[in-house]
């Protein structure tokens, strides 16, 4: 099978978008559009114009701007019973989103005929039949889905091929089986999908075109996909970091890296392969959901070695602890630091920061006790790794100084006036830079909101790049509950600039204070990254303040 093409389908601007809690913009979608686009996916399923005026929307956008590479494609189901297709207005915005390709989908299962449809089996045929002779006399090229073909099979498979037979003789080009409930096993999808393909070369294609589309309701969206190509599928139907309703579709961020990199299939082209982790966390970005982590392959976690044998060995060989290099991928490897960390993770942590020590240096022992130390009272490293960044170079006397948090002052105050009892949250902070004191004061709906619109507040007029840095998540961990109000509390704040993230922490018996030492930390470290991005140099000064100097 090695070189033989693998079509991917996205689908993530229509069945990714059925997931709880995502929405997107017009605008949302052209961006994800145009970066499957650059990224090589085949075909972008758009969604469906009519059902909604932002999909209708959508295709205006693609048809004012065309993809480069791939091909939009309008969704939509067969006409409705009763009528004809030509005489069905539901088609109408279809043919008005001007796509070369519409995926229509019609039912395989009989009770979903019978009991969905409320109209006859013989009836659903001519619905199938009559949709796609129709789109095809209109010039259009149909990809039929085959909605829950993998149950209407198991129950009733005489009548399933029947409803794949009227799409073949009315002259689709792309027959995808969907397994739409999630519940089937690979060695089911395997026997099933071999099964048609069978039934397509006696019906007389030469090359059966066969489509996967699999939910992971079971766990197994990624390995039915496979299941699928290893028994004649060529195009595989998913989403971008496996959005969906319920538990989420196929998750074309693992679906290509093994069908292409463990089994030889081209489905992308090769030197687009290390924009997979970006386009992940890009599309992420966008639907505003944390990136998952522990997601395989793209997920931050996916490279990361903790214990210190693991780092070592890793040190020697990758092999021994990665299953492929994070690079082709355009992952990376990270060795988390913690109190399980060793020097050796020490020293190949902080060459990632452009830092290099030998096991002899002084500073390895005195970064890891310290590091010890501060996890002994509750810091956590492995997930705030900028705080980890900031105590490595203040242990090598390399830290630059941008500012320094005086004090601050918070307080809360109930409206009486106001019905549903609004609590306000002010702050006032005075911060040192370059001994310029500075003190402001700003309002919040919280006391971590305010005190931090107060320190940018403070900031901004000496670094203006602030701007720019805003917070994409806000964790707080008791870590001895047994004290009740008066536990130790562990704060995580990740922060980004619309390019990367970083993520910092902040520990104290008060949650205000921990709350600031944490922002405070994402700033700076902020202002580092940014110090470097524009010197080049990994150990930059601290710059003057706007208007210093001058």
């Amino acid at each position: 099978m090695a070189n033989q093409k693998i079509i991917i389908y996205d689908t993530t601007l229509r069945d990714g978008t059925q997931r709880e809690g995502l929405s997107l913009s017009v605008e949302d979608k052209v961006r994800i559009a145009e970066r499957l686009d650059r990224m090589g996916v085949a075909f972008i399923e758009g969604g469906w114009a009519g059902a909604n005026p932002k999909d209708g929307k959508f295709f205006e956008r693609m048809h004012e701007q065309p993809l480069n590479n791939a091909e939009a494609v309008v969704f939509c189901s067969t006409r409705r019973a009763g009528i004809t297709a030509k005489d069905d207005p539901m088609l109408v915005p279809i043919l008005e989103a001007q796509t070369k390709w519409i995926t229509i989908f019609g039912k395989s299962w009989d009770l979903h005929v019978i009991e969905g449809l409320r109209t006859t089996l013989d009836e659903n045929l001519a619905m199938i039949s009559d949709t796609i002779a129709y789109l095809k006399s209109c010039d259009r090229q149909v990809l039929y889905d085959a909605e829950h073909w993998f149950d209407g099979y198991k129950n009733n498979s005489e009548y399933a091929l029947q409803t794949l037979k009227a799409a073949y003789d009315a002259g689709a080009a792309w027959f995808v089986l969907c397994d739409t409930n999630g519940g089937t096993l690979p060695d089911e999808i395997g026997k099933i999908t071999q099964t048609v393909y069978d039934n397509l070369c006696q019906w007389g294609s030469a090359v059966p075109k066969i489509g996967i589309h699999t939910h992971n309701d079971a766990g197994l969206a990624v390995a039915n996909a496979i299941a699928a190509v290893q028994h004649g599928a060529t195009m595989v139907q998913g989403t971008i970091n496996g959005y969906g309703e319920r538990c989420g579709n196929a998750n074309l961020c693992t679906v290509i890296p093994n069908l292409q990199i463990k089994m030889g299939y081209e489905c992308i082209k090769p030197s687009n392969l290390n924009q997979i982790t970006e386009v992940s966390r890009q599309i992420s970005e966008i639907v505003n959901l944390a990136p998952d982590d522990h997601a395989p392959f793209v997920g931050a976690s996916a490279f990361a070695h903790k214990g210190g044998i693991h780092v070592s060995a890793v040190q020697r060989n990758p092999l021994t602890y990665e299953h492929i290099a994070p690079e082709s991928i355009g992952n990376l490897r990270r060795i988390v630091i913690s109190e399980q960390a060793g020097i050796s993770n020490v020293i190949s942590k902080v060459e990632t920061f452009g830092i290099c020590l030998r096991k002899e240096d002084a500073a390895c022992r005195q970064i890891l006790q310290k590091t010890k130390e501060l996890e002994q009272i509750g810091y956590q490293f492995e997930s705030a790794e900028a705080s980890f960044e900031l105590l490595v170079r203040e242990a090598l006397g390399d830290r630059p100084k941008f500012f320094a948090i005086s004090n601050f002052y918070v307080y809360c105050n109930t409206d009486s006036d106001r019905l549903d009892g609004t609590v306000n949250s002010q702050a006032t902070v005075k911060v040192i830079v370059k001994d310029v004191e500075q003190l402001t004061a700003a309002e919040g709906n919280g006391p971590v909101a305010a005190l931090d619109r107060a320190l940018r507040k403070a900031l901004i007029s000496f670094y203006p790049e602030i701007a720019n840095f805003y917070l994409t998540d806000y964790k707080v961990r008791i870590l001895n509950s047994d004290c009740g109000t008066q536990a130790t509390t562990r704060v995580l704040i990740e922060f980004s600039n619309g390019k990367r993230r970083w993520s910092t922490a902040g520990v104290s018996d008060n949650i205000i204070d921990a709350s600031c030492k944490a922002l405070g930390e994402g700033l700076e470290y902020g202002l580092l990254s940014a110090l470097r991005y524009v010197t080049g140099d990994p150990h930059p000064p601290a710059p003057s303040p706007a208007g210093e100097g001058e």
